[in-house]
């Protein structure tokens, strides 16, 4: 543990010489970066200077209680405050997620189930919605293609956090998100009143500090343009404001329609597709160092069925930590605290045992 707090303490060190240089801070992507890390580094250096202190009032405690018998008692209480220093710092050290303080890029699309499809991937993004104002994130619309009922055949959001501790940033919770979600319900079109299941899926990535973070050329882009659609396909604008950007070397597909201006779309588009490419690349890395951690609740296949929202019974169960609870109406308004804790504490007794290996 000894050499690995020193490498960290060191690497604080040289973060706190890099934030005082205020060409850094002409560049804020790269300071929303280094401040990151230097958050996360600095809370391992008050843990272990935690940890030395109360060890030295421990051997000292222990010493008195030698020539004084009422010093036993402070050599008890300081053994059991060591013992929580300790395992505070051994759970600091644990090799964190070093994307947990960005911004998120999130996108909902309808899935199996049509109509219904669209509107359960609506009540989702209600749902997230309402988290990151309980939070205090800011949520901003990229795109948004409704279907006939009002619903979501898809929607693209970025959702913006303020915390400086990593532990509370916006991918630290929301990455667990990913995945299939099922919905059990009577829906809206259901004359007989059966109950029927349907999914909608929700992509997660991880958003790109500044544009220079993901390098991309623009020989490697065919970018479209065309005129936006509403519901049934029917146009909403005279004007080619729709943007649709195809990366060619990796195939990935963005478009955009949600502004009027061209410029905006644009804009957006490149937001998103920066934000898959980035998560490509962390794919790419986990994939070539399969023998390194590789979380159980947070996985990269988007297929996964992680969640199932059951309305008549009121019921949220999480498939992949077990939790289930009864309050559905509660997590649809955006109380989604204890499921998403639940990921988040499963995740960590997973990289806890991996550590003790």
């Amino acid at each position: 543990m000894l050499d690995s707090v020193e490498r960290l303490l060191a690497e604080h060190a040289e973060l706190q010489l890099r934030l005082a240089d205020p060409a850094v801070h002409t560049r804020p992507g790269l300071a929303k970066r280094l401040s990151r890390r230097y958050n996360e580094l600095n809370a391992i250096k008050v843990a272990w200077e935690h940890l030395r202190q109360t060890e030295d009032d421990l051997a000292a405690a222990r010493e008195l209680a030698h020539e004084d018998a009422s010093f036993a008692a402070e050599a008890d209480a300081l053994e059991r405050e060591r013992h929580e220093a300790s395992e505070r710092l051994r759970r600091l050290l644990i090799p964190r997620d070093p994307d947990d303080g960005r911004d998120v890029i999130m996108e909902i699309k309808g899935g199996e189930g049509g109509e219904e499809s669209a509107l359960f991937a609506a009540d989702l993004l209600r749902m997230y919605t309402h988290y990151a104002e309980r939070r205090g994130w800011k949520v901003e619309l990229l795109d948004r293609t409704e279907s006939d009922l009002g619903g979501c055949k898809d929607v693209s959001i970025a959702v913006k956090g303020h915390a400086t501790d990593p532990a509370e940033g916006v991918w630290a919770h929301l990455k667990y998100e990913g995945g299939v979600h099922r919905v059990q319900r009577v829906p809206v079109t259901e004359s007989q009143g059966r109950i029927h299941t349907s999914t909608a899926g929700v992509l997660v990535f991880p958003e790109v500090d500044e544009p220079e973070e993901i390098e991309i050329s623009p020989q490697d882009l065919r970018i479209d343009v065309y005129r936006s659609s509403g519901p049934g396909g029917q146009s909403v604008n005279t004007t080619d404001s729709a943007v649709r950007i195809t990366h060619l070397p990796t195939g990935i597909v963005v478009s955009m329609q949600n502004e009027k201006s061209q410029i905006q779309n644009r804009e957006a588009a490149m937001r998103v597709l920066r934000a898959r490419l980035l998560a490509r690349q962390q794919e790419e890395r986990e994939a070539e160092a399969a023998d390194q951690r590789h979380s159980q609740i947070r996985t990269m296949d988007r297929s996964e069925r992680i969640r199932t929202y059951n309305f008549p019974e009121n019921r949220i169960a999480d498939h992949r930590t077990g939790y289930k609870a009864y309050n559905l109406d509660q997590v649809m308004n955006g109380d989604l605290d204890a499921v998403i804790q639940s990921a988040i504490d499963a995740d960590e007794a997973h990289r806890l045992a991996e550590l003790g290996e």
